[in-house]
């Protein structure tokens, strides 16, 4: 018994240093009491549920970094203005902070991250390779990674959450929907609000993504990520579950040659074992149940 619980703190303590850079912050999520948070996300609703499930999140975290890198301005900028490479960890911890802060936060914790990001936003401008000028505050850019990012959630959370605990159609279309007021926030601009509008956002712009050099490094990157052996392991094994989360066609665009059998057969496998292994060793979510008692304060008010 002893020996399960060392293991278990073990577990928490490096995937609270990997996500969270080492400390979670409580104070974001539990006060002040009553607080309905900035876009009033509640417990039960698909935007708690979906970005509630860790192995949904992270495989569909990879799988949104590489469908995002097919956005040529979008690589550009990232690749002139991102410290990726040299801080990995420090890049996915400020990702994961405005997630779960927007998600599970305060109204005025989410506020904080949303202006942060604004003024980020700011200064990353230049050209990119193909010679056309881009910004990181663009609406129109901020639209497509925003609907990368919140499609590949989902669907992580359709592959990987319990099968009774997966949305359903409606539910899927009121995530999108709960989930555009943080774009919108951040200045994006006809954002998708259901699943048909995102398909067909992503038709629209099929034309314009292609995997650049700089596209492709970024993937090779992400595939080699981690600190340790033990990172890079299971980064491994959850990245090339996220491969089977991309469209077809994404994955031909990024040169990832990975057959339906070995996806399903072997791929989502290993993720779900990883995924309930890592929840295992995470038990109940301090940051969630920080933010189901400042909500509940309002609900007894």
């Amino acid at each position: 018994m002893e020996v399960l619980v060392g293991l278990r703190d073990r577990i928490a303590a490096e995937l609270t240093a990997t996500m969270h850079g080492g400390d979670l912050k409580l104070e974001r999520y539990a006060g002040p009491p009553g607080d309905p948070g900035l876009f009033g996300i509640a417990p039960g609703d698909p935007v708690w549920r979906v970005h509630g499930q860790a192995t949904g999140m992270l495989t569909g975290g990879f799988a949104a970094l590489m469908l995002q890198s097919l956005h040529p301005l979008a690589m550009a900028g990232v690749d002139q203005h991102s410290d990726f490479r040299a801080d990995p960890v420090g890049r996915l911890n400020g990702t994961v902070r405005f997630i779960t802060t927007t998600t599970f936060g305060s109204a005025a914790a989410a506020r904080e991250v949303i202006d942060l990001v604004r003024r980020i936003h700011t200064r990353v401008h230049g050209t990119a390779p193909d010679g056309r000028p881009y910004r990181a505050d663009d609406p129109d850019l901020l639209t497509w990674v925003h609907t990368a990012e919140v499609r590949s959630f989902l669907a992580g959370h359709q592959a990987y959450a319990p099968r009774p605990l997966r949305l359903t159609p409606a539910e899927c279309d009121a995530y999108y929907r709960q989930a555009a007021p943080v774009a919108e926030a951040l200045g994006a601009r006809n954002v998708p609000r259901t699943s048909l509008e995102a398909e067909r956002y992503l038709t629209r712009l099929r034309p314009q993504l292609h995997a650049t050099p700089a596209a492709l490094d970024s993937v090779l990157f992400l595939r080699r990520f981690g600190r340790t052996r033990r990172e890079r392991l299971v980064a491994g094994l959850l990245t090339n579950a996220s491969v089977g989360l991309l469209p077809d066609w994404a994955r031909a665009e990024l040169g990832i040659h990975r057959p339906a059998p070995v996806r399903t057969g072997w791929d989502r496998p290993l993720a779900t074992a990883v995924g309930r292994t890592l929840q295992w060793g995470l038990g109940p979510s301090k940051i969630q149940a920080a933010a189901r008692e400042r909500l509940a304060t309002a609900r007894q008010g």
